[in-house]
């Protein structure tokens, strides 16, 4: 299985993308399981997350920060501060 992926984006690879057209989701903070049943990209515009994946491995993110998830990945979020992200599945 592949690996979450984050990075950071130019304004210009943003627009490219059309991010800023993605839904939108948010959520306070809490802990809570999850299965990606596709791939997702997301796009954080505030908060604090933690990730950890069944395999041990822990990846933080926040504002700024482009992530992609592989599908099948099982992991638990822990949302440290309130999160906003624009995303996009497939």
């Amino acid at each position: 299985m592949s690996e979450i992926i984050v990075k950071q984006l130019s304004e210009d690879e943003i627009q490219e993308k059309g991010i800023r057209s993605w839904s939108t989701w948010s959520c306070d903070k809490s802990d809570f399981p999850w299965e990606y049943s596709e791939k997702e990209s997301c796009y954080i515009m505030e908060g604090q997350v933690e990730v950890t994946t069944e395999s041990g491995e822990t990846v933080s993110f926040g504002p700024g920060d482009f992530i992609v998830f592989p599908q099948g990945l099982k992991c638990t979020w822990k949302v440290k501060q309130a999160v906003y992200k624009h995303f996009l599945f497939g």
